[in-house]
């Protein structure tokens, strides 16, 4: 195990973190199965798939050069991370607000009757999801992560990685920053007690 999840921090010098650009993430497994390793010793072991999803988090700012990461952690069945936006995303914001809107991501479902039959009935709205918007990093990851998974013959095809959408919390000032950082570092050896633990 290497000290990976106790690097230095790399926040963007200059950024306004009290503005909502900076979103603490939560994404659990289906039925917060253990698929991505185990604790030991206070410590995340990843297992095969664990660190996939390792690999894909760490990969995000290759493919949206807008975001960058700062603490994460990949437990046995979420994952805990601070994600910044550092653009607006490509779609003006609606009047009166002065921030990045929180949007939370709507992954597409199979369910759901195709838009061209108006007479099918619809279980909720269909989302539009905002290039680059926080809804799109977390649906591109998640997309990324069960791809690979596929691929590589970890899971069989079809098989849920992850429950449909995730938790975020926008984060509005560095003490709040600080603070959630903290409660990522430390996920390990808090997790007997965890409310994911389960």
């Amino acid at each position: 195990m290497t000290d990976r999840f106790h690097r230095q921090s790399n926040r963007l010098k200059g950024y306004d973190y009290t503005r909502a650009g900076a979103y603490y993430v939560t994404v659990c497994t289906p039925d917060r199965s253990h698929l991505f390793g185990e604790v030991v010793d206070e410590r995340m072991a990843l297992n095969a798939l664990g660190k996939v999803v390792q690999q894909c988090w760490d990969a995000v700012p290759e493919h949206m050069p807008m975001v960058v990461l700062d603490e994460c952690i990949v437990m046995p069945n979420h994952i805990h991370g601070i994600v910044v936006i550092t653009e607006q995303a490509d779609v003006p914001p609606p009047v009166g607000a002065g921030n990045f809107p929180p949007l939370r991501g709507v992954e597409p479902d199979p369910t759901e009757p195709p838009p061209d039959d108006p007479d099918a009935p619809r279980k909720r709205p269909i989302a539009i999801m905002v290039k680059n918007s926080l809804g799109h990093i977390m649906q591109t990851f998640k997309a990324a992560v069960s791809r690979q998974v596929y691929r590589e013959g970890l899971l069989p095809r079809g098989t849920p990685v992850w429950q449909r959408g995730y938790y975020e919390h926008i984060i509005r000032n560095q003490a709040e920053w600080m603070r959630i950082a903290k409660y990522i570092r430390d996920n390990p050896a808090n997790w007997e007690k965890d409310r994911f633990n389960r």
